[in-house]
């Protein structure tokens, strides 16, 4: 058989295009997978460190504020975190039932607490020397904790970024190179992704004027290249949850989950997010600074959990190196709750209820976990669900519950009085398609 050049040419183009377009589906396949993988962790330990914990301000917005620039940009020649033990940070998280960990690489201060070959601002110019980042990524994966990494768009300190201040007003910086900046970024990044194969990048920053959409696309594009299933947070384009309305539109997201801030996202079984708080008031640490306490934390965990997202809850470690005693007391706490109740937090779904200021659930298979948030609630009134039957109701711990239906409601009642805790739902049938039910 006989064929032409052209014809030829042709299959050949026709088979180059559908091994393209396989080759993206099935990325975009391994892509989804991946972060359903990630949302099922639920729970994350964030940590915000840097030289500036040395004057106990905010980690890059105290720079030119509460510390004078040149003062701020100096004391990484005096950081020397001499208690600083990666393998007992990974432990403390470990212990309080968090599943993974991101750390602050490079904050908006431009200080890279890994020795980078791409400037001079960076841990192994200090009189600490050690590479930080490079000794939490052996103890997460040694204790078999996903390692994330934490990276700013912005860098008030970098001599080709537009701004050199937090005041957010505009380009302040006359010899200011985008293009040289970008490509510095994208070194970085490199350098990060093939020292420590990060199985997260959670980016922040890009809000300042010299940051386009386009920008961002193109970044998230270079870094799927390099590493194909790496999930990245939805900070390097412009559309995220603000903490005013807490919306977003998923269309516009560059990135593969969202990331509201201080605040509790909402119920959404769509798009993909993790919430993101500080244990104490401030992200990096502060003397003194109020603590939360244990019943806000878990109450966090449960509404954040109920609402279909992740909870990345962060510490400032000290001058030392160490997180603070207290701090650490409060995460064990937290681990202990989650030991006894973990069935009703990782790998399940958000909902079908929408949470409440008495209650949030999470759901999986046949079981609703109804997560009892106010002690006062001694009876909890639930909308019934459409073509399910509840076959019966107990406390994670086996106490009883008395079940009284109704015609469009059932009532629970529990004498348990600690909280939170939980109460679990068994009906015969899955429930996780259930439409989410609005109980107003």
């Amino acid at each position: 058989m006989r064929i032409s050049i052209s014809n030829f040419k042709k299959r050949i183009c026709t088979l180059t295009i559908l091994l393209a377009v396989l080759s993206v589906n099935a990325q975009a396949k391994n892509s989804q997978a991946a972060v359903k993988d990630f949302m099922d962790l639920r729970l994350g330990l964030f940590i915000h460190w840097g030289p500036v914990s040395l004057r106990g301000t905010e980690i890059g917005w105290s720079r030119g504020n509460q510390v004078a620039t040149e003062d701020y940009d100096n004391l990484y020649k005096e950081f020397d975190p001499v208690l600083f033990d990666a393998d007992a940070i990974v432990k403390t998280a470990k212990d309080a039932g968090m599943k993974y960990l991101t750390i602050t690489a490079r904050h908006h201060d431009g200080f890279c607490l890994w020795p980078t070959k791409f400037n001079n601002h960076n841990i192994k110019n200090s009189p600490y020397k050690k590479d930080i980042v490079g000794a939490l990524n052996e103890a997460c994966k040694k204790q078999g904790i996903k390692f994330c990494i934490y990276y700013s768009v912005l860098d008030w300190w970098h001599p080709d970024y537009p701004n050199n201040a937090s005041n957010r007003t505009g380009i302040d910086n006359p010899n200011a190179n985008m293009d040289k900046y970008i490509l510095y970024m994208k070194n970085q990044l490199k350098e990060l992704i093939t020292n420590y194969d990060p199985y997260m990048l959670w980016f922040d920053g890009q809000w300042e004027k010299p940051w386009t959409n386009e920008m961002g696309i193109d970044m998230y594009k270079y870094l799927k290249t390099l590493k194909p299933n790496v999930i990245i947070n939805n900070r390097l384009g412009k559309e995220f949850a603000s903490t005013k309305n807490n919306k977003i539109d998923a269309s516009k997201m560059v990135g593969d989950f969202d990331t509201p801030e201080q605040v509790v996202g909402r119920l959404n079984m769509e798009t993909p997010w993790e919430s993101c708080f500080t244990i104490c008031n401030q992200w990096s640490w502060k003397p003194n600074d109020k603590m939360k306490t244990l019943a806000e934390c878990l109450s966090i965990l449960c509404k954040t959990v109920g609402s279909n997202g992740n909870l990345l809850l962060n510490v400032g470690p000290m001058p030392d190196g160490r997180i603070e005693a207290r701090q650490i007391s409060r995460l064990k706490e937290i681990g202990d709750w989650v030991k006894t109740n973990g069935e009703a937090i990782y790998g399940t779904l958000g909902g079908p209820y929408q949470p409440n200021t008495k209650f949030s659930t999470t759901r999986k298979g046949n079981k609703i976990y109804l997560c009892v948030l106010g002690s006062e609630t001694a009876t909890i009134q639930l909308k019934n669900i459409p073509d399910r039957k509840l076959v019966k109701a107990y406390t994670i711990n086996g106490n009883k519950v008395t079940i009284e239906n109704g015609q469009n409601t059932f009532n629970l009642t529990t004498t348990q009085s600690k909280i939170p805790y939980i109460i679990i739902l068994e009906f015969n049938a899955s429930v996780e398609n259930v439409a989410v039910i609005d109980q107003e």
